[in-house]
This record gives structure tokens, sequence and C-alpha cells, in this order.
């Protein structure tokens, strides 16, 4: 439509330019046709807005044949003089012909989304009616039939609302839909366990507090969801986000250095209003028990130098309102520049605290030694233990719940804070969860269920605590400037570029029966992400080139699950082959540093270290291999996804032998961390070479609904129990 209305009128008209303006006008209107197609067969499956859009329908088309007739050209050789009407002779005709066609487009994907936003609303009620159900249920065999068919509502549920957050635009929107997708995902499998033992121990008060808090958990994310969707609150309430240390500066200091365009923009009561609100907000860290004694006095010390920059700044300014003398309006200059770099030295002190606790509160905990401890006295019927016990693990809470609450003032991205805040709410609400659970497990110590119940709501603790510490990282590399958050998409091939062998190929999307023949290698490709993780998660020195490759190569192999479970970024085969041709480039490089690597430790370790490091290149060498072959027709593609995805389970699980080897030869060896400099992020062609590996991308990417059917086809197991 732009070429068409773009189009300059010459005097002389090639027939070249004539059938290229009539190619362009026929797509045109295919192109409508096709459309159209798509919304009148939405409009027989809703017969609520079926005449809406039919209309809308009818107008689309009429436009597109309308500029089809316009631009039908090629055949006049002079069109002037010819009584037929065109686009030379009636311009005007074609740009009404396509705002017609804009509006009613737009009509319809309106009308579609609306769709859309109500099959999710009578999903959502699906679940809802079906949960009422299973909080009534008074025997197993009622409860096996319901749970099955709530397990299939919720699987529904969880793709319409998966595609809804890949369309979302708002990346906050984003966070929040995928906040609230995470507790459904984790409250599926505790709603089971903990109605299982509510059924199993009918009498026992903690074992029913335990079911209701999972139920009212769900209807919260369920309810927040719908808010999402529909961009509304009940009551037509406003949410009111709290404000964070970083965005609070970032505005204060927008506002100080607008003063040097325009001295009248505002008022010093508001800067002063806004400095007092940043103060404010450091309270949180001067009044935290967790904040540490050099800390405080050093926020104490900045607080009060803010103060006294800006009443000079302020002194300056009033002045260079009255008078505009160069003098003065050098110092005006100097008064800035002391204001913002106090605000600098402010946020990163902050920064510094939030990011110091929560490293240390997160190794300190590693060990889980409190729930372990909950266990082990729940199963002995031990309650005056497990009474000591829960005490302890509330103060753990505590403890979680403020270095979240800290680390959400200096996450640096509204995503991030978002997931602070779900962080936050998800450890206040787990905790007296697993207290009521080991109280069950008290009070029937040879209890089965009881016990598989407090495993399960012990893993969710566990996993959240996993995931603060791939959290921190991310906090640390926005606040380092190391990574934006779309860097991730950097990784994605750009066919023909980069590889030749890549133009020739068609991309292809696997249908649902070959999605599920891989979900079982993806699901193992997952757990070792997980185990690498973990391995590098013991490296006190994360900027050795080691953890970096290999948290970059656990990142790509992260993003290669996805893709079996029909999600993330990578969207097609060829994205998917692409990735892994990078894999195999990463894991080639990560060879190389292990034989610079093998020169520093002894003869003895030393063969077995360049061993495990041929091995790994052989292996990348043969993936390699296979995601550049070119291959032909629908079945060999699968074969080759297939065969990409075996192959860096294969490298994925040598590197997780690998990873603890290196870490033990280089504390044995001493070698520190001086001899291995961080390896550059970036090749110079731009695209991601694996050091990014835990980007909020990924981070959001995380908050997925996992396979629900697995629920459901474990129903018969239950049954027999």
């Amino acid at each position: 439509i732009t070429t068409l209305i773009n189009h300059k009128d010459k005097p002389k008209r090639s027939d070249k330019t004539l059938q290229a303006i009539q190619r362009v006008g026929q797509a045109v209107n295919l192109a409508v046709g096709r459309f159209v197609t798509v919304g009148e067969a939405i409009a027989n499956e809703n017969h609520e807005l079926k005449e809406e859009m039919s209309v809308a329908c009818i107008e689309a088309r009429r436009a597109g044949e309308t500029i089809a007739q316009l631009t039908d050209v090629a055949s006049l050789d002079h069109p002037e003089s010819d009584s037929h009407i065109t686009i030379f002779t009636d311009k005007t005709g074609v740009v009404k012909a396509a705002r017609l066609l804009l509006s009613s487009v737009t009509k319809v994907l309106v009308l579609a989304d609306r769709i859309v936003i109500k099959q999710i609303i009578t999903s959502r009620n699906k679940v809802l009616a079906t949960m009422e159900q299973l909080e009534k249920v008074s025997s197993f065999q009622e409860f096996v039939q319901i749970f099955s068919q709530f397990g299939n509502e919720m699987v529904e549920f969880a793709h319409l609302t998966g595609d809804r957050q890949n369309d979302l635009k708002d990346e906050k929107k984003k966070a929040r839909m995928a906040a609230s997708r995470a507790v459904l995902e984790k409250c599926t499998m505790m709603l089971l366990t903990a109605s299982k033992t509510c059924l199993r121990h009918p009498d026992c008060e903690s074992a029913r507090i335990n079911k209701d808090g999972v139920f009212h958990r769900m209807r919260l994310a369920l309810e927040q969801v719908i808010e999402i969707v529909t961009d509304s609150r009940p009551n037509g309430e406003n949410e009111i986000a709290p404000i964070s240390i970083y965005s609070a500066i970032k505005e204060f200091k927008n506002k100080v250095e607008g003063l040097r365009e325009n001295l009248c923009f505002l008022s010093k009561e508001n800067l002063s209003t806004m400095l007092e609100v940043i103060l404010e907000h450091t309270e949180d860290f001067t009044d935290s028990a967790y904040t540490s004694h050099e800390h405080r006095e050093h926020i104490l010390e900045l607080t009060k130098q803010a103060k006294m920059e800006l009443e000079q700044l302020v002194s300056v300014w009033m002045q260079a309102q009255n008078q505009k003398t160069k003098d003065l309006m050098e110092d005006l200059e100097v008064a800035i520049l002391k204001t913002c770099q106090c605000m600098n030295e402010l946020k990163r002190e902050v920064h510094s605290a939030a990011t110091s606790l929560a490293a240390d509160l997160l190794k300190y905990h590693t060990d889980h030694m409190v729930l372990k401890a909950l266990k082990i006295t729940g199963v002995e019927g031990n309650l005056e233990a497990v009474a000591e016990y829960t005490c302890k693990l509330s103060e753990q809470k505590e403890q979680l719940v403020e270095m979240c609450r800290l680390l959400r003032h200096v996450s640096g991205t509204e995503p991030l804070e978002i997931t602070c805040i779900h962080a936050e709410d998800t450890f206040q609400v787990t905790g007296p969860q697993i207290i009521s659970a080991a109280e069950t497990l008290a009070l029937h110590p040879s209890s089965k269920i009881a016990k598989e119940n407090l495993e399960v709501f012990c893993e969710a603790w566990e996993s959240q605590l996993s995931d603060m510490s791939m959290l921190l990282r991310e906090i640390n590399d926005v606040f380092e400037g190391r990574r934006g958050e779309k860097r991730v998409y950097l990784s994605l091939p750009r066919p023909g570029k980069h590889n030749a062998t890549l133009k020739a190929l068609k991309p292809v999307k696997l249908d649902t029966e070959e999605q599920a023949k891989i979900a079982k290698l993806g699901l193992e490709l997952h757990l070792l992400t997980s185990g690498v993780d973990s391995e590098t998660e013991k490296w006190e020195d994360q900027e050795n080139e080691i953890v970096q490759h290999g948290q970059g190569m656990s990142s790509m192999a992260y993003s290669m699950y996805l893709f079996t479970r029909g999600e993330g970024l990578l969207k097609t085969t060829q994205d998917l082959f692409h990735q892994a041709e990078i894999f195999a480039t990463e894991g080639t490089k990560l060879a190389s540093v292990l034989h610079a690597f093998s020169d520093q430790v002894h003869d003895d370790d030393k063969a077995l270290l360049l061993l495990e490091a041929e091995k790994l290149i052989s292996m990348c060498k043969q993936l390699q291999m296979t995601a550049i072959a070119s291959v032909q027709g629908k079945s060999a593609t699968f074969t080759k996804v297939d065969a990409c995805i075996l192959k860096t389970r294969n490298v994925m699980t040598l590197l997780c032998q690998l990873l603890p080897l290196c870490w033990k030869l280089l504390r044995k060896n001493k070698a520190g961390n001086g001899w291995l400099k961080p390896a550059p992020p970036w090749r110079e062609d731009g695209i991601q070479t694996g050091s990014n590996a835990h980007t909020p991308e990924r981070r959001a990417e995380t908050y997925g609904i996992k396979s629900l059917e697995n629920h459901v086809a474990n129903m018969t197991f239950l049954e027999s129990k």
C-alpha cells in the first residue's frame, strides 16, 4: 500500500513499471483475501461477534478489490485516454481504498483479540469451577476423576495464556504474566499432594490449612492473569506500583539535568520533594537489621551530602534565574554535576548493600539444613523439634523477604522489579505452607502422602532460592551495563549472512506429534542445564573463562529445551539448527580454554583433563556437522532436529562432568583467578556467543507452565494408592 501511495507520476511509463504496479495491486488483493477468509471463519465460530466481524471483512474485501481494479494498468498503452479509471487518473481513489482497507483490517484484528480474551476468561472460569468441586470432594475416587478434568483444563489455560504472554508488547505485563503462570505451574502439583493429604487425614487442621493456602494462591494468580489480559482491576481501582530507589534517582537526575535547558520548568519545592522520596526509601536499607554497619554509615553520609548538594544547587539556580551571567551558569553546571555525582554514589552504595546481603544469604542457605531437619523430625513424629525448626524457617523467611525488598530497589528494570516482588510473595506464602505440611507429617509420621506433600513444598522453596541466584546475576549485569534486556535476540539466525547453506533451507515448525517425541530429550536437556548452573554457582570467580563459557552453553541449551516445548525465542527448526551451531562453537572455545588450563596442572591430572577436552572437541564437531547439514523434507528435518538435541544433550552431560573436575583442579593447583581473563562477550559478527547465560529474557522464559499432561497421566498411580 505504501508503495502505491508513494508512487510518483512520470510522463513516461515503461512496461516494467506498469507490470510492477499491477503486481503490487494484485498482491494486496490476494493478501486481503487470505486475511478475510480467516476472519470469516472466526466469525462463523463466534456468533456474538459474527455480524461485526462479517461487516469488517466485507469492507476489507471490497477495498482490496478496488485497489486491484485501480492498479490494473499493465495492458493499457494509454491509460489517460481510456475510459478505464486507474491509479494514474484517480490517485485519490487509491488513497480512499487504502484508508478503508487499513480501517477494516484493524477492526478485524480488534474483534479477533476480543475473542481471544473471551477464550482466556472462559478457560479461567472452567478452571475455577473445577477447583470448587475439588475443594468439596470427600473420596479418592471422586478426586481422581475431577483432578483429571482439572488437569486438562489447566493445560488448555496454559496454552492460551502462554500464547498471550508471547504476544504482549509491554515488558512489565509480560513479566507479571510470567510470574502468575509460574505460580499456577508450581501450585498445580501442590494442589494435588495437599488435597491427597487432606483426604487421607480429614480431621487434621494443619492439613486443611495447607490445602486452603494452595487454593487461595491459585485463585489470586488466576485473577491476576485476567487483570493483565483485560487491562483492568476489580472495582476499577488503579494499581499503585511501589517506587524503587533506582527509578526515583533516575527521575530526579533527569529533572536536575533539565535545568541546563530551562531554568523555570519546575519549582525548587518539586526537587526537594523528589529528594525526600529518595531519602525515605533509603530508610529501607538503614532501618534493616540485615544491612551491615559499614553500608548503613555510608548511606547515611551520602543522604546528608545529597541534602547539602541540593541546597547549593537551589541557591545557584535561584540566582541564575534572576541574572544569567557566565560565572553563575558555570557555578550552576558545577552544582548540577556534583548533585548527580552524589546520586550516582548513593545508587552504587545501596546496590552494594542489597547485592552483598543477597549473596551472603544465598550462600548461607544453600545447604537447606532447616528443610532437611524438618523432614527428619517430621518422619520421627518429634513435634517439639518440628516446632523448633519451624521457628528457624520463619527467621529464614523474614531474611529472604527482606532481601527481595532491598533487591527490588536496585533491580534496574521493571521486569526485574516484578520478578523480585514475585520472589518476595513466594517466600511469604511458601514458608507457612512448609510449616503446616511439616506439622501434618509430625502428627502422622507414617503417612507416605504427608511426607510426599512436605517434599513438594520444600522443592518449591529450594527452586525459588535457586532462581534468586540467577536473579542476582541479572541485577548485577544490568547495573554494570554488561547486558541489555534484548540482547538474547541476537542469538537468532540471520540466514544468508552467517551461513550460506541456510539460504536454501525452508524453516519448519514441528507438529504436535513431533513435539511430543522430542519432549523427553528436552526434559533431559533441562535437567542438565540445571546441573551446569549448580556447578558454576560453586566458582567464587564468576568472571573465569571456564565459568563464562559453561554459563553460555547452558543458556543456549536452555533455549533449545524451550524449543522442545514450543516456547521461547527459537520458533522454527531453522532457528534451532543455527543455535546448535553456535553452541558447538562455544564448546570448541571452551576446549581451547581447557587446553590452556592444562598447562597449569600437574602431570597426573593433565592427561585426564586433556582427554576430556578432546572428547568435547569431537562431540562439538559432530554437532556442528549435523547442524549445517542440508536436508529436504519434513521427515528428514525432524530427524535432524532429534539428532541436534541428542548431541547437545551429550555435550551437556560431558560439561556436567568437566566443571566439577576443573573446579577441583583449580583449587588443588591454586591457580587462582588471574590466569584466565574473561572471554569477550561478543563476536565481531554480532551474534551472541554464549556469555549472556542468565539474561532477563531467559528469566522471563522460565516462567512457563510445565506440561500438566504429566499430572493427568499419573492419576492412575494416585488411584492405586
